[in-house]
């Protein structure tokens, strides 16, 4: 019996010129008087909206069929004090409608991975304050795009404050529906690797993103084909409701597992992924990296890979077992302190 084919997803813009969006900086937006500031944004919101418009049509033509918003189509909208950006969203409501009907109707599934700089288990309360009204502001985008509020639509987050997985857990029932019901966590390099990260979505009732290259860095194993990647595959999945909405990450290091940096194109595909619904891919080619994936072919580095078949006896351990295994060998505090400064030097305001 021959397996499903995967969806591969794209990443907010193509290197190409198709799909491309504008920005402004914060310091040029407050150089603005007031008066011109709302005329700027309904300039730059509009011109967004038709790309992204532009974007579904890309995707459907090339029956791309799971699609990252960039969380940065709108800047200025989460301004605390400032609801220019706000207003000019709601003035725009209709053809974000339109364009959320391009992608419903081309059955094109659409995730946002919002900044890194969001921190909602903060141990600063103005972090965590200003983390909530841009997790709000993204989920606005998405309601005004009529995207239903599940994780068919996801709000993706990682782990934030490193060793505050339970406050992580406790306030998540507790934030807004808009967010609540679509929100996932994925596993990083530092604070939270998987076997940190799985207990909370347990905990929480949401689903687990799992990033295979991410736990390899963070676990310091030897390639993407060590039988813990499928372990936690398979874990991640019984955290998606239903099991055939789970999306995995997929990308490779430039230099060799170990490397952060994401290659070009996909010359690694682990044999662990093989019956994954819908991968998402990170890789700096971008369209180019899905175009080869979904014609079935891998870059140079394919024709010296082999597969490595994953013991059956390996999906049939516990979860506590594989948390066990993946347990990583460097002190936990040491991680848990470089996780954090990476996760809340910047948060104070917001990403322009």
């Amino acid at each position: 019996m021959s397996l499903p084919t995967p969806a591969y997803g794209l990443v907010c813009m193509t290197i190409g010129p198709e799909v491309r969006f504008r920005t402004i900086t914060l310091t040029r937006y407050r150089m603005l008087k007031p008066e011109e500031r709302g005329e700027t944004l309904l300039n730059l919101y509009a011109d967004n909206i038709t790309r992204v418009r532009a974007a579904a049509a890309f995707c459907a033509a090339r029956g791309i069929r799971l699609y990252r918003l960039s969380s940065s189509l709108f800047p200025m909208s989460d301004l605390v004090g400032d609801d220019t950006g706000a207003a000019v969203l709601d003035h725009l409501k209709p053809q974000l409608l339109d364009v959320g009907h391009a992608f419903e109707d081309a059955g094109i599934r659409v995730l946002m991975h919002p900044e890194q700089f969001i921190v909602l288990n903060s141990d600063r309360p103005e972090v965590r304050v200003s983390s909530l009204r841009a997790i709000e502001a993204h989920a606005g985008v998405m309601d005004r795009m009529g995207l239903a509020r599940s994780t068919w639509n996801l709000l993706l987050l990682h782990g934030g404050k490193g060793g505050r997985g339970a406050e992580l857990a406790a306030l998540i029932p507790d934030l807004p529906d808009g967010v609540r019901l679509r929100l996932a966590l994925e596993n990083d390099e530092h604070a939270y690797g998987v076997a940190d990260l799985w207990p909370v979505c347990q905990a929480a009732g949401v689903p687990l993103v799992f990033d295979a290259h991410h736990h390899v860095v963070h676990d310091k194993l030897p390639d993407l084909n060590d039988p813990s990647v499928r372990q936690w595959t398979l874990a991640a999945r019984d955290t998606w409701t239903p099991p055939e909405w789970q999306v995995v990450h997929l990308s490779n290091g430039i230099d060799g597992p170990q490397d952060r940096r994401h290659s070009h194109l996909i010359s690694h595909l682990p044999s662990a992924y093989s019956d994954v619904p819908w991968i998402e891919v990170e890789a700096k080619g971008k369209e180019e990296a899905v175009a080869a994936l979904m014609r079935g072919e891998l870059a140079e580095l394919a024709s010296v890979f082999q597969p490595v078949a994953v013991p059956a006896e390996a999906e049939d351990l516990s979860v506590e077992a594989v948390a066990q295994a993946s347990a990583p060998k460097k002190p936990v505090k040491k991680r848990i302190k470089k996780g954090a400064t990476t996760s809340e030097n910047a948060v104070l305001e917001p990403v322009s």
